[in-house]
């Protein structure tokens, strides 16, 4: 099971911090990541990381966002930081990735299992 939570509307230039909680069958694999679909888009790889720890973020939040994750706790977190309007979309935290994660972000197909999505909305 993956449940998503911290979403919410702030305003352009705020931040916000997603967490994720995975069970632990759910949790322990190469790699993890967060989706996000802005509305009437197609859901796009916002960042992933693997179990080294190593990251990757999609070039519009490089500089902006921040993903981490506690082994102990089986959570992943997405900080995010200086937001935009842009930035408004539903967010998917995904788990059960493919090997690799923490160099490109593997397409959303490579994920086993997903949230239910948390709204972030952005006003200007």
């Amino acid at each position: 099971q993956v449940v998503e939570s911290g979403g919410g509307t702030v305003q352009s230039g705020g931040s916000l911090r997603l967490s994720c909680a995975a069970s632990r069958s759910t949790y322990r694999t190469y790699s993890m990541a967060w989706f996000r679909q802005p509305p009437g888009k197609e859901r796009e790889g916002v960042a992933s990381i693997d179990d080294d720890d190593k990251t990757k973020y999609a070039d519009s939040v490089k500089g902006r966002f921040t993903i981490s994750q506690d082994h102990a706790k089986n959570m992943l977190f997405l900080q995010m930081d200086k937001l935009r309007p842009e930035d408004t979309a539903i967010y998917y935290c995904a788990t059960e990735g493919p090997p690799g994660g923490g160099f490109y972000i593997p397409q959303a197909y490579e994920y086993n299992s997903w949230g239910q999505g948390t709204q972030v909305t952005v006003s200007t």
